[in-house]
């Protein structure tokens, strides 16, 4: 399940999510405004920053963390540090919001890190503590709706439809309830899906999308399966030019230091490579990827 671009659309909809989520959130939460972050040298991604609209206010960075990393914090503490420094200019202070589906997540060592996570200026939030889904905000229950297990997921999501009704953001909250419930259960059929939510998806925009990327995607799988199962001689030099043709196609041209890290993935992360694409929205994407798996780069 996709849940860095689910999170990613949430707080892009609906920026004051993050602050329902914190004991004290700030008093101007709802004029914060979301970004993605990068820092340079080294080079970090930050799941998202959320930026105060007036000069000299606090920023807020938050991780979306749903698979154990045991060098987490490290690598959180580092960005937002980094980030403050490179932009301390433009503000007070900071604080940093770490989302996990639940404690089995988290990190296992915290010791060296045990003074920022106990102070004020860390929060780890675990959805499946929130309490009731059906007692929670609507943006919040959301969040929590991408952890139900697939047996409880259909209940819930046709109840969280039924109480778009009394909200002005209904059209953006069903395309969310949709896009979270069609990434749960890829291997349904469109009627299946239908009959699970009670309502027509051809008629939300999420819908068509994630079915013609599902088409496309298809189609770059079937001609990947296809380079595999030829002659071992150039078989990764093809699977590269149908990357490589794929990415120029949507984004341009490439760097010749993207096409060289391309060119130095093995045939595995290459298929890794074509799945991801459609995901992506612009080249910073296909940069992060490929910064997330240089520690993987190797030749078949």
């Amino acid at each position: 399940m996709r849940r860095d671009s689910i999170f990613y659309k949430l707080f892009q909809q609906f920026p004051p999510l993050l602050f329902q989520l914190l004991p004290s959130p700030p008093p101007n939460a709802d004029v914060y405004r979301f970004d993605s972050g990068a820092v340079k040298e080294p080079k970090f991604e930050i799941d998202g920053v959320f930026l105060p609209n007036e000069a000299d206010g606090i920023v807020y960075f938050c991780e979306v963390q749903f698979q154990k990393d045991e060098q987490l914090y490290e690598r959180v503490f580092a960005e937002s540090l980094l980030y403050f420094y490179r932009n301390r200019h433009r503000f007070s202070d900071w604080q940093t919001v770490i989302i996990y589906p639940s404690r089995s997540i988290e990190q296992g060592k915290i010791h060296p890190y045990r003074a920022l996570l106990n102070s004020e200026q860390v929060h780890r939030i675990y959805l499946n503590e929130l309490g009731n889904i059906r007692e929670l905000p609507i943006w919040v229950a959301l969040m929590v709706l991408t952890t139900v297990d697939e047996i409880q997921a259909p209940a819930e999501a046709r109840y969280l439809l039924k109480r778009t009704v009394d909200q002005s953001s209904s059209r953006a909250i069903i395309e969310m309830v949709t896009t979270i419930m069609v990434y749960k259960f890829e291997a349904l059929s469109q009627k299946e899906v239908e009959a699970m939510l009670g309502i027509t998806l051809q008629e939300t925009r999420v819908y068509r999308e994630i079915k013609a990327k599902g088409v496309k995607q298809g189609r770059i799988q079937g001609r990947m399966q296809g380079i595999r199962q030829g002659h071992e001689q150039g078989r990764k030099q093809e699977a590269i030019n149908l990357v490589v043709r794929i990415l120029i196609k949507r984004f341009g041209n490439l760097s010749d230091e993207m096409r060289a890290s391309i060119s130095d993935l093995s045939l595995t992360l290459l298929e890794e490579l074509s799945e991801a694409i459609l995901d992506f929205s612009n080249l910073a994407d296909l940069q992060t990827w490929l910064t997330a798996r240089s520690s993987k780069f190797q030749n078949p």
